[in-house]
């Protein structure tokens, strides 16, 4: 069985007007319901981007480490992700 513990908490207007809502719509059960999978969400977020950071970006580094004749040059970076960005945008036209 969990344990729980009781607290109070304090949630701008608009926040607590959520929360309430997603009860009163029978999304969630409780308010505690709510918070509960608001945080659950965080967690995975969290250990998502822990995740990220430990093999794309740790990889990258390691790997611009090894051979930094192997980076681009920032200017031409921005320019492939502008390029990219017109490319997308012409898509969605």
């Amino acid at each position: 069985m969990r344990s729980t513990q009781q607290m109070s908490i304090t949630l701008p207007v608009e926040m607590a007007k959520r929360v309430k809502q997603r009860v009163s719509n029978g999304d969630y059960a409780s308010e505690s319901e709510v918070i509960r999978e608001g945080l659950r969400a965080l967690q995975e977020r969290e250990n998502a981007v822990e995740h990220w950071l430990q093999t794309e970006v740790a990889a990258t580094y390691d790997a611009y480490k090894a051979d930094p004749t192997k980076a681009k040059p920032l200017d031409e970076v921005w320019k492939r992700l502008e390029a990219r960005m017109e490319e997308i945008d012409r898509e969605e036209d």
